[in-house]
């Protein structure tokens, strides 16, 4: 997974956003200002840094100035007017995400950028289980698994937020999108189908009176 570095001077949002990408399996930097961020940036080269723009000391659009122009920056700031979208664009930040924010989208932004930015395959592995999101191919214990292009839909939404309990009501938004107008039952169904599959009926776990979680833990 990925090493990303939160500059965020509010410690609850920090600490939140830390416990999230955790969760997901990810290796997550802390820095509180301007300057403490270059400072672990330089050292610690992460992935993908997280900026807010109003940070103690020098703004953050001061701070990405002063980044290597190759490493992906997603502001995450609660200053919502277009001309500071614009600046933050233009500095050649690869996305904009302005507060209070859903965990749940934070993590989708991260993942497209560093799908966009990582060089390598984009893969998964658990149980024996291994998943390429490139290529739409699932091996279970070598043996390729033909699964629905929608049992593929559903089974990257909970690879993507793994350790996070989604409800049967955001699993259909995010693996059916918006305008689906099925019934919840089709993602029992569906978490059904994908277990017996691929040998994750440990893994893929109920949340009671809520939905699923996928379990790497």
């Amino acid at each position: 997974m990925a090493k990303i570095l939160i500059a965020e001077d509010e410690a609850p949002i920090r600490e939140l956003i830390v416990r999230s990408l955790s969760l997901a399996g990810h290796t997550a930097l802390q820095a509180a200002d301007g300057q403490e961020a270059l400072m672990l940036t330089e050292r610690e080269r992460p992935d993908l840094i997280l900026l807010d723009v109003m940070l103690p000391g020098c703004s953050g659009f001061e701070v990405k100035q002063r980044f290597d122009p190759a490493l992906p920056v997603i502001f995450v700031t609660a200053k919502t007017s277009l001309s500071s979208r614009l600046e933050g664009l233009g500095l050649g930040a690869d996305d904009y995400i302005v507060k209070p924010f859903e965990i749940l989208e934070l993590l989708a932004r991260i993942e497209a950028v560093l799908r966009r930015t990582r060089t390598g395959s984009d893969a998964f592995d658990l149980d024996g289980c291994h998943v390429e999101f490139d290529t739409h191919r699932v091996l279970h214990e070598g043996q390729e698994i033909a699964l629905t292009p929608q049992e593929f839909s559903l089974l990257e939404v909970l690879v993507r937020n793994r350790n996070l309990a989604l409800s049967r009501e955001k699993l259909l938004e995010l693996a059916w999108g918006y305008d689906y107008e099925g019934d919840t039952r089709t993602v029992d169904v569906h978490i059904q189908k994908l277990r017996k599959k691929l040998g994750l009926e440990k893994r893929i776990q109920t949340v009671y009176k809520l939905g699923y979680r996928l379990s790497t833990k």
